[in-house]
């Protein structure tokens, strides 16, 4: 008689503990207030926008770290803030004042253009022996939060190889509920050098510094932009675009446009889908990304039909303590597989290339690529400035171990030995993230080919 009872005050007392427990674990709150303090420029609504907070909302009081660190992430991924800090004040009841402090960056900011003629620093320094005829230089002046609405504009003045002119102008919001966005961009551009072929696996030049005009384009285009969500965006452009090069150039390559012509002129519809599951998007660590690109492109002269997809898409993991993980996959497929030269853009042209690759271009039409990266986090730290915009300096370090693959499916009319070949290297670099978004890479890799390479480059993997 005695067990029994102790047998049943206990299953009792189990019984009361879970309903506490559950009970404890239900408990919810309900956000009062939202304040914002050091907004001095950036309007309330796109903080609450961002974070997702609002009055009269109810959240589960367990959930209330993982609310924060959430939204801190959110607003830094804006671009507009040096520091975030939340507080969760009792208020009354289970009511709680949910505080946002900020810290704005400065949003006006003239960004000096360096560019290079070539595919990267590497090509420039050692293929072309650091030529200061083959750099363009200028002046973009931007304002990534134009009248605190995270507005876009921005004016671009280079001169140099390349002289061009630019305007754009974002506007992410046009309704209530800040779903729908719109845009508009143009621009003109002037060489009196380009590419005409590659041959052997590199790009051919052809031109004088100081002689005629013989490469021009012409460009501008409206876009629509739909996010339903914090992480998913969709951007229609709809463009027009001229191309028109020297006698000289069609002489060398027939095929640079359609037809020997030595204009192009086409109309663009482009798609583009982002997804944003990661913690920071120009530095990741954590999260998975996505971005869907596809063109349809109809020509008028010079092209005559072509449509391309891409997609890039990164999965990024903490393994625990300092060490962290990643895999970046990009690939692209065009219809019909012949194209003229000018539209080919394989692997090497821009930021898509096999690390170990930087001195090579191959062409071709559809290709794929793969990064899988190894991090440690050897150094983090920031440090205070008593200055208004620039209030923190922070550096981050990442010693770090690689392995690439690619591989591009088209044959070219000249000798170019890397199409139809997988291409893959090792390596290891130091990867180092400061204030506003600066990164720089410095990278030691060893390709297919047995060829080692010191490499130097400014954006993320």
């Amino acid at each position: 008689m005695i067990l029994r009872l102790m047998f049943t005050g206990a299953v009792l007392l189990s019984s009361f503990s879970v309903r506490a427990q559950d009970t404890a674990r239900a408990k919810r709150l309900v956000i009062g207030r939202v304040e914002v303090e050091g907004n001095h420029i950036t309007r309330r609504g796109v903080i609450m926008r961002e974070t997702g907070m609002r009055p009269g909302q109810s959240i589960a009081a367990d959930s209330v770290n993982a609310l924060v660190t959430r939204s801190r992430l959110r607003l830094f991924n804006l671009q507009l803030f040096n520091e975030v800090e939340q507080e969760v004040v009792p208020l009354t009841g289970d009511s709680v004042i949910w505080r946002f402090k900020v810290k704005e960056r400065w949003y006006i900011i003239p960004t000096g253009i360096l560019q290079f003629a070539d595919r990267n620093i590497n090509t420039w320094w050692t293929d072309q022996r650091h030529d200061l005829n083959r750099v363009s230089a200028g002046l973009t002046i931007t304002d990534r939060n134009f009248r605190g609405n995270l507005e876009t504009l921005a004016f671009t003045v280079q001169g140099g190889y390349t002289q061009r002119l630019g305007l754009t102008y974002m506007l992410p919001y046009i309704n209530r509920s800040q779903t729908h966005g719109i845009g508009i961009t143009g621009a003109v551009a002037r060489s009196r050098q380009t590419y005409f072929a590659t041959i052997d696996n590199k790009l051919r030049f052809a031109g004088d510094y100081n002689g005629p005009v013989v490469w021009k384009q012409a460009e501008g285009g409206l876009c629509y932009i739909f996010r339903p969500r914090y992480a998913k965006r969709h951007i229609f452009q709809l463009s027009y675009r001229q191309f028109d090069v020297a006698d000289t150039i069609v002489q060398l390559n027939a095929g640079y446009f359609s037809d020997s012509s030595r204009t192009a002129r086409l109309a663009e519809l482009n798609y583009r889908f982002e997804y944003n599951g990661v913690d920071n998007w120009n530095y990741s660590l954590r999260g998975e990304k996505l971005v869907v690109v596809s063109v349809l492109r109809t020509g008028f002269e010079g092209l005559g039909f072509q449509a391309y997809a891409g997609y890039e898409a990164g999965i990024f993991r903490h393994l625990g303590g300092r060490w962290y993980g990643s895999a970046v996959s990009r690939g692209k497929a065009v219809l019909p597989g012949a194209q003229p030269y000018y539209f080919r853009n394989g692997l090497g042209t821009s930021t898509d290339y096999v690390r170990g690759y930087e001195y090579y271009v191959t062409d071709g039409y559809s290709y794929g690529l793969a990064r899988l990266s190894l991090k440690h986090e050897l150094f983090s730290n920031t440090w205070s400035l008593p200055v208004r915009y620039f209030t923190s300096v922070p550096v981050r370090i990442y010693p770090k171990v690689f392995f690439d693959a690619g591989y591009i499916d088209g044959a070219s009319s000249f000798s170019n030995s890397l199409s139809n070949t997988v291409m893959y290297s090792i390596g290891a670099g130091v990867d180092m993230v400061t204030f506003y978004d600066v990164k720089i890479r410095v990278e030691f890799s060893r390709n297919h080919l047995g060829q080692n390479g010191l490499y130097l480059h400014f954006n993320s993997e």
